[in-house]
């Protein structure tokens, strides 16, 4: 067994864990466990004795202290799932060696082709090693990239004790992609002060803001007739959900916004002459967006219903993760760190605002502050994906000179 980064990325997106959002199971696919199992194998190997895979799914290891000082007990954390999006089944990867530069043609299905044009990182990746699918599945960098860096990392400490460091923890996760990768963790056994997801994408990128998100549900109660005996008096639910749907602004779609900018977007309509549903998703940097885009929503509401005067409606917010910067202003050393440790593994560190959420914003709000790194990998969720050997290695220093930059600041 060979133990570079790349050989680790190669054994472990070949293992199918794609997660399941219709499962009420934890994990929602029992596959998740095959990976599991192996990286436990590899840990113990590595000599991490309490290396141990949980009921729900859940990878623990530590790797010990080796200095006499207290020094903060720091976690890195990757999710074992891919996503739903696309097959993860059966995924065969290609080593493009010294990229010349250009787009790549899949091989599995010449007409799936990532474009230069589309993915301009590939301009800085010239020389490099690019790994890609045959593009008939997803590859699984997102995020088996930063469980392979992880765990060349640990490889990396544990093979040399004269890098000083304190406590590490190492926690694997399944279901991040179906919003339950931190449902289960086990915080008093894990033991970590602070936190570091290894999910980002461009080499050198530090992510330390997260959308804010809610969920809204809208319920139209319309009137139901004979059609025959319609007139004047049926309101249809469908309608009115059409009409409340056309009313929202097209410049606060995520179709039309990027950057900081927030949107409100349906993600879902059911309904019937009587009654209707709209699901709606709600993002924004500031929790005062929020609170805005959701009162301007209601509104579009209430004057879509002054036109049906029988009909009536219901609006429910739901909460579900807020920005992790709120959590991480408050202990910027995690950053501090994190951008010095960018630095010394040769990259000028670049800060970022994730538009989304991440294992790590609801870890942060559990108490459990924790910003997220890049693993190198792109077009994430689709056939196109591709993450380069060079980026994973420098992940891997990353990793290993944040470990040392805790120890030499405690």
């Amino acid at each position: 067994m060979t133990d570079t980064v790349t050989d680790r990325f190669l054994r472990y997106v070949v293992i199918d864990t794609q997660s399941d959002p219709k499962s009420q199971a934890q994990p929602s696919t029992d596959k998740q466990k095959n990976l599991g199992r192996v990286l436990v194998g590899e840990l113990l190997a590595m000599g991490l004795n309490d290396a141990h895979l949980d009921e729900h799914g859940y990878v623990y290891a530590t790797i010990p202290s080796n200095v006499d000082k207290p020094v903060p007990v720091i976690c890195f954390c990757s999710h074992m799932d891919t996503a739903p999006d696309f097959t993860g089944t059966n995924v065969k990867p290609q080593v493009l060696r010294n990229y010349a530069g250009g787009d790549i043609v899949l091989p599995g299905n010449p007409e799936r082709v990532i474009k230069v044009s589309e993915h301009s990182e590939l301009k800085n990746q010239i020389g490099n090693d690019i790994i890609t699918t045959d593009g008939t599945t997803l590859l699984g960098a997102d995020d088996k990239a930063g469980i392979a860096e992880i765990m060349a990392a640990a490889q990396v400490l544990v093979d040399n004790p004269d890098i000083r460091h304190g406590t590490i923890k190492i926690l694997f996760t399944p279901d991040e992609e179906i919003g339950r990768g931190v449902d289960k963790v086990d915080f008093e056994k894990l033991g970590a002060d602070f936190a570091y997801t290894m999910d980002g994408e461009t080499a050198g990128t530090l992510e330390d803001e997260t959308f804010s998100a809610d969920g809204v549900e809208i319920r139209i109660q319309g009137v139901a007739i004979h059609p025959g005996f319609a007139k004047g008096r049926m309101e249809n639910a469908i309608k009115i959900a059409g009409a409340i749907i056309d009313r929202l602004p097209k410049d606060q779609a995520p179709e039309t916004t990027d950057g900081r900018q927030g949107f409100v977007h349906p993600t879902g309509v059911t309904g019937s002459l009587d009654s209707a549903t709209i699901s709606l998703i709600v993002r924004d940097f500031r929790d005062e967006g929020l609170a805005e885009k959701e009162a301007m929503l209601e509104a579009i509401v209430k004057d879509v219903m002054k036109g049906f005067p029988g009909s009536t409606y219901g609006f429910e917010v739901k909460h579900q993760y807020r920005n992790m910067k709120v959590v991480l202003d408050r202990h910027p050393e995690i950053v501090d760190n994190a951008l010095e440790a960018i630095r010394r593994a040769g990259m000028e560190p670049v800060r970022g605002s994730i538009r989304g959420g991440t294992d790590g914003s609801r870890l942060s709000f559990m108490g459990l502050p924790c910003p997220n790194i890049f693993a190198g990998g792109h077009a994430f969720h689709s056939p196109l994906e591709w993450v380069s050997r060079q980026d994973m290695e420098k992940a891997v220093a990353t990793i290993v000179e944040l470990a040392k930059v805790w120890e030499e600041r405690a």
